[in-house]
């Protein structure tokens, strides 16, 4: 777990510079908030608030994350003044927050933009219940909640745009179909019942805190497609919260809620969050914990007991998740894994193409939005294998031929990185042997996804030339692909 969230890639150092960006544009917001002589509870919404806009928008480009996030408030407002106003009505209350919880999770279905305003919509319902927050309070929570938008958005367009110079994000489209057949649709019915389950035993866990098991059950559901991801997920929730708990009483309880070395705290919380977020789920719950422990102890009422509520409340959120993708409307994975290794191996050959052709002196061939959606597959073939390779899976020869696939395809990527690198330089010459070598890339690809029977070229030695190693090092790997990709008919990687 070290080693995924310290040795892994960072292109460009993406996540480093999306972390960056995200504790200066919260702590704006905050001090934002502070100086427009919001009380804490307000401090801590604008705060709350930013890291959402900041965090959740996703569009892949940077006008889309523009419009995405000026349409924030038009979802977080009503949903602040129906979670206000009910609050002394516990069931139309309840309600209300099962229904945003259904229209979140369907929202995906609409993409990145249906998604990043269906998590804000639940994080402000949620927010509320964490801050108790009633009628009289919502015209200084409707300040908070926009000033910090306006704080985010100045930080991320204006002083910090750092996608400008980079290609659009490229953002996997979810599987299809229609009705109970679309994914996003059963698991909006998944959500529904999880959460309501977690709802109902998180009251009897405690009447206060039971909102918590209702977020478990919500994050547990976010940027997956099947009932093995789920699981894997709510797995590794629970153990980033029990990690992050115990982090909590040695870091957070001893400094009894002392403003300087909390906020200092709070900002390597935040990094922390938005740097692991994309390498370990287990990681980011573990800062989500802890900077959740910060706050109350900013709040006065973080106490040894209420952290083993919270760790209740989570259990009790992901028992619901886990009961809710066994028994309603289960999304198998085996159909879900294949798809994206298929478009993980013809985006593979993309790149390949892309960079042969700039190395060949084409003006128009640019390998480096392929690269950027080679990442995003990858990411998602590894979030669709998870339940193979966790370390409780008893199925070991599984295990063993997911973690070669993840290997083999973990290698075809960095040789691809390589090829766009050497492609990059305006000194490097074409190579009439790069031409063939392509071919045989487009001919493996093509034997891989569609079924072909034939044997795969395996280079004997590695040239001297740094793109035509590249190719043959690609070569290699996809030819080793073969034996577990190939088995799959006879034993599926994944059951149906």
């Amino acid at each position: 777990m070290l080693k995924r969230v310290f040795v892994a890639p960072d292109p460009g150092r993406a996540r480093l510079r999306f972390a960056a960006r995200a504790v200066l544009g919260i702590a704006l917001a905050v001090v934002v908030c502070e100086l427009a002589g919001q009380p804490l509870a307000g401090a801590v919404t604008g705060g709350l608030t930013a890291l959402l806009a900041l965090f959740t928008v996703a569009d892949s480009t940077v006008r889309g994350q523009a419009v995405t996030t000026a349409l924030l408030p038009a979802v977080g407002v009503p949903v602040l003044t129906a979670a206000a106003e009910l609050h002394a009505f516990p069931v139309a209350r309840d309600l209300t927050f099962l229904a945003v919880v259904g229209a979140g999770v369907y929202a995906r279905g609409w993409g990145p933009r249906g998604h990043s305003l269906g998590v804000f919509a639940f994080m402000t319902f949620f927010m509320a219940q964490f801050l108790h927050a009633v009628p009289a309070q919502l015209p200084g929570l409707y300040a908070a909640l926009l000033l910090s938008v306006l704080a985010a958005a100045a930080v991320r367009f204006g002083l910090w745009c750092y996608e400008r110079r980079l290609p659009p994000a490229a953002v996997p489209a979810p599987p299809g179909g229609t009705g109970l057949a679309r994914v996003t649709t059963r698991q909006a019915v998944q959500a529904l019942a999880g959460s309501g389950f977690a709802l109902a035993a998180g009251q009897l866990v405690s009447g206060q805190r039971w909102y918590w098991a209702v977020g478990a059950t919500w994050w547990v559901f976010v940027n997956t497609a099947s009932r093995g991801e789920t699981l894997v997920r709510g797995f590794r929730r629970v153990l980033g919260t029990v990690v992050g708990i115990g982090l909590g009483l040695l870091v957070a309880a001893p400094l009894h809620g002392a403003p300087l070395p909390s906020l200092v705290l709070l900002a390597v919380c935040v990094f922390g969050i938005f740097y692991t977020a994309a390498v370990s789920y287990t990681w980011m719950m573990l800062w989500v914990t802890l900077l959740a422990e910060l706050l109350y102890g900013l709040l006065g009422v973080l106490t040894p007991g209420l952290l083993a509520l919270r760790l209740a409340e989570t259990g009790v959120g992901a028992l619901g998740a886990a009961l809710a993708v066994l028994l309603v409307l289960p999304v198998t994975t085996h159909a879900t894994t294949d798809a994206w290794i298929q478009r993980a191996l013809r985006c593979v050959h993309a790149c390949t193409a892309e960079a042969a052709a700039r190395l060949a002196g084409s003006p128009t061939a640019d390998p480096a939005p392929r690269v950027a959606e080679l990442e995003g597959l990858l990411g998602r073939v590894r979030l669709s294998v998870a339940p193979l390779v966790h370390p409780l899976n008893p199925v070991l020869g599984r295990k063993r031929r997911a973690r070669r696939v993840l290997a083999l395809l973990d290698d075809c990527a960095r040789e691809i990185r390589g090829l766009v690198a050497v492609a990059a330089d305006p000194e490097a010459s074409h190579d009439a042997r790069l031409a063939a070598a392509c071919w045989r890339v487009e001919a493996a690809v093509e034997a891989l996804t569609e079924g072909g029977a034939g044997h795969l070229h395996r280079p004997a030695e590695t040239p001297a030339e740094p793109a035509l190693a590249h190719l043959h090092g690609l070569e290699r790997a996809l030819a080793e692909l073969a034996e577990p990709l190939r088995a799959r008919p006879v034993t599926p990687l994944v059951e149906a």
